[in-house]
């Protein structure tokens, strides 16, 4: 039975993957996004703007071009003005300093890991290991989000 059906399957795979699609199958592609017409519009559209543009900044040809020149000073650099003192410009501000330190987010998980261990191995008597760790997990994470928002007032973060 199992050799019929493989000697039948055969047949039917030909006859079904033709390489060649039939005239009934061949459509053409429909342009349902209007990708054509948006593409048409886009284009007239950007030669009215060119045109316009154009015809806006045409100077007339008895306009004349007066020239302004400037000293040009590198940044960084010393320059004596009219006054006869030196000017000093930089192209990078002064930074703020750095606050030093821990933070107190730092300081208030550290606290509350501690406090949180010992009141877990005061509670947990009966297995004061695990006890301390959930506790010092628990107060860490209390104490972070204090001090966390101890440190947005103060502007840290």
């Amino acid at each position: 039975m199992k050799k019929f059906l493989l000697f039948l399957s055969v047949p039917v795979l030909m006859v079904a993957c033709k390489s060649s699609p039939s005239v009934e199958t061949k459509t053409q592609a429909i342009d349902t996004t209007g990708l054509a017409a948006f593409q048409q519009f886009k284009a007239l559209n950007e030669q009215k703007a060119l045109a316009m543009y154009y015809s806006q900044n045409a100077e007339p040809a008895a306009a004349k071009t007066v020239v302004y020149h400037k000293q040009v000073v590198p940044k960084n650099q010393r320059v004596i003005n009219d006054d006869g003192m030196m000017v000093s410009e930089s192209s990078h501000p002064a930074k703020a300093t750095q606050k030093k330190g821990w933070s107190k987010a730092a300081k208030a998980a550290t606290i509350g890991t501690v406090a949180g261990a010992a009141a877990g191995v005061l509670i947990n008597k009966r297995n004061r290991v695990v006890g301390g760790v959930i506790g010092g997990v628990a107060g860490g994470v209390i104490g972070y989000g204090i001090g966390r928002g101890m440190d947005k007032k103060d502007g840290r973060y």
